[in-house]
């Protein structure tokens, strides 16, 4: 990676996590740290409080990056169909779950069964 790339890298990054700060105030090293995983292709475990801006911060990065944002909320009766889609039998066609979307929170995920999870 030559100077000029890694600057245009950092320049870019900056912008991103500038963009997201105009939205979430106040959480600049937790933004920092999403779009490491972002970059690194990770996933981020958000631990904290309710209403301090969790789902804001990852539909916001979903939208900064031009994705596509869903959210499963777990609750003790979702199934594993609920996340990964099923195949409607009347049209014969497959309906994709949430679990396609480019970035997918899944809120609460203690609650819902075991099955569930590793769904």
């Amino acid at each position: 990676m030559n100077r000029s790339t890694f600057e245009t890298a950092h320049t870019d990054i900056e912008r991103l996590t500038a963009n997201i700060e105009q939205v979430i105030v106040g959480k600049r090293d937790t933004i920092r740290l999403v779009v490491a995983a972002l970059l690194s292709r990770g996933h981020v475990l958000l631990e904290d409080r309710p209403g301090v801006g969790k789902t804001m911060l990852a539909r916001t990065l979903a939208r900064s990056i031009s994705c596509e944002f869903k959210r499963v909320q777990c609750t003790p009766d979702l199934l594993p169909v609920d996340i990964t889609g099923y195949v409607d039998p009347r049209k014969e066609k497959f309906v994709p779950g949430p679990v396609f979307a480019n970035i997918l929170l899944v809120d609460e995920l203690n609650r819902a069964m075991p099955r569930t999870q590793s769904a």
